[in-house]
């Protein structure tokens, strides 16, 4: 892909993000997956960095190293003309500078759109300001690229906050959010988050588009708009699913049945997708 190209594909994603409705975003893990969605007609696509890890043969969590990575990525944007963000984890750098030279090389993979999160291989949060040095570098890179790319922050007060108490949880994640959205970030990404009534405040207090994680039992895409939430994407979910109906038809077939092994969407399917992409 050319860079006029990819400019184009950002700034479409970003025009997308203007509030007006939800952006829906299916996280793929592979080429594979990523066609599957483009044909359902979804105006971009996220990658999931669990999804992909276990794709590449390794944990969550930056254990896939970063060129397997951008192999990935460029898989994927080359089977689909949508705009790519890219589950970034913490940016594949131990300082801002080395988070810049990662990001430049994940927008030379095609990238519109990345995600950067706050917490240390899920155990605890970064300091404030070393997040925000890390986004603010992040976003020199894409400017030093001619790429104006989507920088979803992810904030893990939720997931590694420890014994806070949810109006702890809510005060910081605004904190970060406005120290965040200052250094360079486009989105705010409060990952964990569920309950309605935090959703609600969070988008009436952040001054910028709000990402919530699909999950069962969260209201609908509707009702989500109605509550402020500007982009929803499904993390690891997909990957998951189609992993998790993978195992049980292997489980069946250990018991001799081979039922299970019947696929809605078979191979002549797959081939289709892939010879007129």
């Amino acid at each position: 892909m050319d860079r006029q190209t990819q400019v184009e594909r950002a700034e479409r994603f970003r025009a997308l993000h203007d509030r007006r409705r939800v952006l829906l975003l299916p996280n793929a893990w592979d080429a594979g997956s990523a066609r599957v969605f483009t044909e359902l007609a979804f105006d971009a696509i996220a990658t999931t960095s669990g999804g992909v890890a276990w794709s590449l043969g390794y944990a969550d969590g930056e254990q896939a190293p970063r060129a397997e990575v951008l192999k990935a990525v460029e898989r994927i944007v080359r089977v689909t003309p949508l705009p790519v963000s890219v589950d970034f984890e913490a940016g594949y750098g131990e300082s801002p500078e080395a988070v810049a030279a990662s990001v430049r090389a994940v927008i030379d993979a095609g990238a519109t759109g990345i995600n950067l999160e706050d917490g240390i291989r899920h155990e605890g949060l970064r300091d404030i300001d070393d997040a925000a040095r890390r986004i603010a570098a992040a976003r020199d890179a894409a400017r030093g690229a001619g790429v104006p790319i989507v920088i979803n922050a992810r904030v893990d007060t939720w997931i590694v906050g420890g014994d806070a108490s949810e109006t702890e949880r809510v005060d910081e994640t605004l904190r970060r959010s406005r120290v965040y959205l200052a250094a360079g970030a486009d989105c705010i990404y409060p990952l964990g988050v569920a309950r309605p009534a935090v959703i609600a405040r969070l988008c009436a207090q952040i001054d910028a588009p709000v990402n919530i994680a699909a999950r069962p039992g969260l209201p609908g895409l509707v009702e989500l708009g109605r509550l402020g939430v500007a982009r929803v994407s499904t993390a690891t979910r997909l990957a998951t699913r189609a992993l998790s109906a993978a195992r049980e038809a292997a489980q069946r077939l250990r018991g001799g049945r081979f039922d299970d092994l019947e696929a809605a969407f078979g191979y002549d399917d797959m081939q289709r997708l892939f010879r007129h992409p």
